[in-house]
C-alpha cells in the first residue's frame, strides 16, 4: 500500500459559538513544508496546530487554511488604535501626495488586518479539544484522497517494473547469442587480416575467454532482477511513508541498466536497454509523488 503526497481535505465544525472551516491541500515535496493561515485568536495554539499537521502528514508541501464562517451573531469588538494610527500616517501622506480626498481613509482603515477584532475571543480547553477533532477530520479526509491516488500510483509503478523485467528476460535470451557473435566476429577479422593458419588457436581461445568475461553482464542481470523484486516487496509493505526508499531502489536499478548498456556491444540488447531506461524514467517521475 502506498500513499500519494498530493490530496485535499476539508472539515467544517461548530465549536462553541464559532464555526470553523478547515482546508488542507498537499503537494509533493522532499520534506515537510507548511503554509498556515488562521485567525489571529488562534495564534497561541499555532505550535500545537503545526505539531498535529507534521505528525499526521509526514511529508509534502502543505497549505492549511483555517477560517471562521459567518454565523450572524453580533459580538463586541475592540479597535486597535495604535495599529490604526500606524496605518493612517502613511495612507494620509500618500493621499496628500496624490491629491486624493483623505476623508475616505477611515473606511479603508477599518478593513485592514487586525484593526478591528472581536473582544476576548479565544478557545476554552473543551473547545480546543473539539477544534483538534475538526483538524483530524480534515486530515483524515486528506489521507483518504492520498490513499485513493496512491492506488493508481502503485498500479503504474508495478507496470513499469514488470516492463523492465520483461526486457531483462529478453536480454537473458539474447546473451548466449551475443557471446557467440562476439567470438565469431573476432575470429573472422583475424582470418581476414592474417590468415586462418597464421595465429595460435589456443592463445586466441584464452584471449576470447578473458574478453568475454570482461563484458559479461550476467551479474548485472541478477542484481537488476533482485532490485526489481525488492522494489515490489517495498510497495506491498504496510507502512505509509516509503517514497524515499523506493527512489533509492530505482537508483540501483538504473545503475544496473546503465552498466548493462555500456558492456553489451550488441544492437538487440541495446534496444532492450533503451526500453528499460524509458520505463525507469517514468517510474522515477511517479515516485516523486509517493509519500
Amino acid at each position: 500500500m502506498i500513499k500519494s503526497m498530493t490530496g485535499f481535505g476539508r472539515a467544517e465544525r461548530t465549536v462553541g459559538d464559532k464555526t470553523f472551516l478547515i482546508d488542507i491541500k498537499s503537494l509533493n515535496g522532499k520534506q515537510f513544508e507548511l503554509q498556515l493561515k488562521m485567525p489571529a485568536f488562534l495564534k497561541p495554539f499555532e505550535f500545537d496546530i503545526r505539531k498535529i499537521l507534521s505528525g499526521e502528514l509526514s511529508r509534502g508541501t502543505i497549505d492549511c487554511t483555517i477560517s471562521l464562517k459567518e454565523t450572524g451573531n453580533a459580538k463586541p469588538v475592540t479597535i486597535n488604535t495604535d495599529l490604526a494610527k500606524s496605518y493612517y500616517k502613511p495612507l494620509a501622506a500618500l493621499a496628500n501626495e496624490l491629491g486624493l480626498d483623505a476623508s475616505t481613509i477611515l473606511s479603508t482603515l477599518v478593513k485592514l488586518p487586525e484593526v478591528i477584532t472581536p473582544t476576548s475571543e479565544t478557545l476554552t480547553d473543551e473547545e480546543w479539544k473539539q477544534f483538534v477533532d475538526a483538524m483530524k477530520a480534515a486530515i483524515d479526509d486528506l489521507n483518504y484522497h492520498r490513499m485513493e491516488e496512491g492506488k493508481s500510483l502503485g498500479n503504474d509503478l508495478r507496470l513499469r517494473i514488470a516492463n523492465i523485467l520483461k526486457q531483462q528476460e529478453e536480454i537473458d535470451k539474447l546473451e548466449p547469442l551475443r557471446q557467440q557473435k562476439i567470438r565469431d566476429g573476432i575470429t573472422r577479422q583475424l582470418e581476414e587480416k592474417i590468415g586462418k593458419d597464421n595465429y595460435d588457436q589456443n592463445r586466441l581461445e584464452q584471449e576470447l575467454i578473458y574478453y568475454i568475461e570482461k563484458i559479461d553482464i550476467s551479474e548485472e542481470q541478477v542484481r537488476l532482477k533482485n532490485h526489481c523484486e525488492y522494489f515490489i516487496s517495498v510497495l506491498n509493505e504496510p507502512e505509509d511513508a516509503k517514497g524515499k526508499k523506493l527512489s533509492f531502489i530505482l537508483q540501483e536499478i538504473g545503475r544496473e541498466i546503465n552498466t548493462t548498456g555500456s558492456k553489451a556491444y550488441d544492437a538487440s540488447i541495446q534496444k532492450c536497454v533503451v526500453l528499460m531506461k524509458d520505463e525507469l524514467e517514468k517510474a522515477k517521475e511517479q515516485v516523486l509523488n509517493v509519500l
